[in-house]
C-alpha cells in the first residue's frame, strides 16, 4: 500500500484585500505519495504558487485540511510550523535565496544551525559532503557572486538536503537558468527522486515537467488535470544521492 506524505482535503484559499475577496484555490482534494516526483503546472494566476506556499507551510488555507506526514499542519501554532518547515521540507527557489556574504559551505549549514543539530565540525563536514554530491567540492569557500546561476542553484539544492527532509519543494527552479544548467538541475531532482525523496516542482514549462512521473495542472485556482507520465525524460546519472535517504528508493525507467 502506498504511503501518503501529503493529503489535501477540500482546501480553499481566499485572499481578502479589504475591498474584494480573491479566490486563490478552490476545494482542492489531492494525495501525493512518499517517493513521488510531481510537477505542479499552470499559467500565471492559476493557483500553483498559492499551492506551493501552502505545501511549504509558508501560508495557511482559509478552509480545509493539509496533512503532512499524517499531521494537520494547517492548524499548527506558528512555532511548531517553523519546526515542520525546517525538518520536513527542503526549499529550492527560482532566485536561489542564498546569503551573498556567506560562502557556499556556510549557506548550506544554515538549516542545521536553525535546527540546533550537530556540532560546528559535524555541520561543516555534512555541508561539504553535500556540496561534493552536487559537484561543487572545489567551490565550497566561494560566495554566490563568484558562481554561475547553475552553480548557485546546486548550492540551494545542497542546502535543501541538509536535514534530510522527506519533501523537496522547488518553485520554478530553472526559471533563471540557461538550457544546459536547467538539464543539470532537473537531473539532480531525478536522482533525488530515485534516492527516495518526494520531489514537487512548480513549473510552467512542459519540458521541465517532462522529467517528473506525475503532472498536476491548475487553472483559476482549480485542479483541472492529474495524470501520470509513463515515460519521463531519461537522465544520465541517477546514483548521485544514492544511500542518502533511509526510505527505499523508487524505480525509474
Amino acid at each position: 500500500m502506498k504511503d501518503v506524505l501529503i493529503e489535501l482535503k477540500d482546501l480553499v484559499k481566499i485572499y481578502d484585500t479589504g475591498l474584494i475577496k480573491v479566490l486563490g484555490l478552490y476545494k482542492i482534494n489531492l494525495k501525493i505519495f512518499r517517493g513521488e516526483f510531481v510537477a505542479i503546472m499552470g499559467q500565471s494566476g492559476s493557483g500553483k504558487s498559492t499551492l506551493m506556499n501552502i505545501l511549504g507551510c509558508l501560508d495557511r488555507p482559509t478552509l480545509g485540511n493539509y496533512y503532512l506526514d499524517g499531521v494537520d499542519v494547517a492548524s499548527m501554532p506558528s512555532d511548531e510550523l517553523n519546526k515542520v518547515r525546517n525538518q520536513k521540507i527542503g526549499f529550492v527557489f527560482q532566485s536561489f535565496n542564498l546569503i551573498s556574504r556567506m560562502s557556499a559551505l556556510k549557506n548550506v549549514e544554515i538549516p542545521m544551525i536553525y535546527a540546533h543539530k550537530n556540532s560546528p565540525k559535524e555541520r561543516a563536514e555534512r555541508a561539504e559532503m553535500l556540496l561534493e554530491k552536487v559537484g561543487l567540492g572545489g567551490r565550497i569557500h566561494h560566495q554566490p557572486n563568484e558562481m554561475s546561476g547553475g552553480q548557485r542553484q546546486r548550492v540551494a539544492i545542497a542546502r535543501a538536503l541538509t536535514n534530510e527532509p522527506p519533501l523537496i519543494l522547488a518553485d520554478e527552479p530553472t526559471g533563471n537558468l540557461d538550457t544546459a544548467s536547467s538539464v543539470e538541475i532537473m537531473e539532480m531532482f531525478s536522482a533525488l527522486h530515485k534516492a527516495g525523496a518526494t520531489v514537487v516542482v512548480v513549473t510552467h514549462e512542459e519540458n521541465i515537467a517532462a522529467y517528473t512521473d506525475r503532472m498536476l495542472r491548475f487553472s483559476d485556482g482549480r485542479l483541472i488535470s492529474d495524470r501520470d507520465n509513463p515515460n519521463p525524460t531519461p537522465v544520465r546519472d541517477l546514483s548521485i544521492f544514492e544511500g542518502m535517504y533511509h526510505q527505499k528508493g523508487v524505480d525509474r525507467c
